[in-house]
């Protein structure tokens, strides 16, 4: 009956400790991977050779539990970065709306539909109404007004004719336009401003591009300084053992980690350039972001360019009570209907 006993405890162990190395091993998989890789091809000790030592430390000192608990917050933390990431590029990708699909090359008397990149320097292309300007150009015929407020941020339509200058990523409100072609795709200025914003996060701000070589001399000392602690507490302390130092760096370790200097600075500028894109606004990297917070006063010259100059009927008080605000409305919607006043097209 005792030998039963020892030998379900023995299985319980067995099946405990099993169920514990799938679980380090599952969630440090891919903390294991990017560690390795830093070291191997960038030379370099990161956050993620932080975790993993503590992990396996804390398994190896019977502190399993700790160990599955910092890897489990850890991985929990890189989903929620991922999100964060992954709702920036979002918001970044829906600025790319501005990029022409096709572009309506005129052949003689025909009109093929082809891709912009396949347009040469001189060609004609057709622009109809409601059509994207594929290419920068030159009207050569006809009339339209064009909206260049995905490019310039002017809601006010600009009216072309022949000889007129028009870039690519504007929108034919009305007319129908023919355009002699100055620059291929690649040059184009809807090429330039989608390059500008994809590579945004490649010009670094100083404050990141500090944590970056920061991180990089801090985590080899935080590694020495644990070991330090690991090796010499003991000696310096009777009544600690070698399995409670080693507990004791593996908790400084875990404190230390710069993981969360070295993921959240990073991430708050990508987070404030696809922010801003959600708005519309065209930030050329997180350097020139850090650079707003210096800006004492901002200046803009016309309506256009933060308003669009249309007025709002927004209350209709009624002096004489013989007239309802709809009887008045009415009226003043008459005497002014044959105005280009910009009050008498209020709404």
């Amino acid at each position: 009956m005792q030998f039963l006993c020892l030998q379900n405890i023995y299985l319980d162990k067995i099946v405990t400790i099993t169920i514990k190395i799938v679980a380090i091993i599952i969630l440090l998989s891919k903390t294991t991977k990017k560690a390795f890789k830093q070291i191997i091809k960038n030379k370099v000790l990161d956050e993620n050779t932080l975790i993993l030592i503590s992990v396996i430390g804390a398994f190896f000192v019977d502190k399993s539990f700790e160990g599955v608990m910092v890897i489990t917050l850890y991985e929990i933390g890189k989903i929620l970065e991922a999100r964060a990431v992954n709702k920036t590029r979002k918001s970044i990708s829906n600025l790319m709306n501005i990029k022409p699909e096709y572009a309506n090359l005129k052949n003689g008397e025909e009109v093929l539909q082809i891709n912009p990149e396949e347009v040469k320097i001189g060609d004609i292309i057709l622009v109809k109404a409601g059509e994207k300007i594929p290419l920068d150009g030159k009207v050569v015929k006809g009339k339209a007004e064009i909206d260049n407020s995905a490019l310039t941020g002017e809601s006010a339509l600009i009216k072309v004719e022949e000889k007129t200058k028009v870039l690519s990523g504007g929108i034919n409100v009305q007319g129908l336009i023919e355009i002699q072609v100055e620059k291929t795709y690649e040059n184009s200025t809807v090429s330039q401003i989608l390059n500008l914003v994809e590579n945004a996060t490649d010009k670094k701000a100083k404050t990141e591009t500090f944590v970056a070589k920061a991180a990089k001399i801090y985590t080899p000392i935080v590694l020495g300084l644990a070991l330090i602690v690991a090796v010499f507490l003991p000696i310096l302390q009777n009544n600690i053992t070698y399995s409670q130092s080693i507990y004791k760096a593996l908790i400084f370790l875990v404190i230390s980690c710069p993981c969360s200097i070295a993921i959240s600075v990073p991430l708050s500028y990508f987070s404030g350039i696809g922010k801003a894109s959600k708005k519309g606004i065209l930030i050329k990297g997180s350097d020139y972001l850090d650079g707003l917070k210096d800006i004492g006063e901002i200046v803009f010259d016309k309506t256009g360019t933060i308003t669009t100059g249309k007025f709002l009927v927004s209350e209709i008080q009624a002096i004489d009570n013989n007239y309802n605000e709809e009887e008045i409305l009415n009226y003043f919607a008459k005497g002014e209907s044959f105005s280009n006043h910009p009050i008498a097209k209020s709404y």
